[in-house]
């Protein structure tokens, strides 16, 4: 029991080091220095593991990495937005 509160602990701490990056991206409206194709593994990597504990009915894996996903995608999805927008117009 002890572990399943310490690894969903710190799935979800860890899962949380996204929100800094969105909040960053959301506030100077840039995404310039965000590497796309590591948020694109990250993407698919949180989404693939969440996936896997919903096969499992393992709420310890789900719980942890549920706010991966929303994290990693709303950092991939913000970055792709504020790129487009500072395309230079020809």
């Amino acid at each position: 029991m002890i572990v399943q509160v310490f690894a969903t602990v710190m799935g979800v701490l860890m899962s949380l080091g996204y929100y800094p990056q969105i909040w960053k991206i959301w506030k100077t409206k840039s995404a310039e220095d965000i590497s796309i194709p590591t948020f694109i593994i990250f993407s698919f990597g949180t989404a693939s593991w969440f996936l896997y504990g919903w096969y499992m009915h393992d709420i310890v894996i789900m719980s942890s990495f549920i706010l991966g996903v929303i994290g990693s995608w709303s950092v991939l999805i913000l970055t792709l937005i504020y790129r487009k927008n500072q395309l230079p117009v020809q």
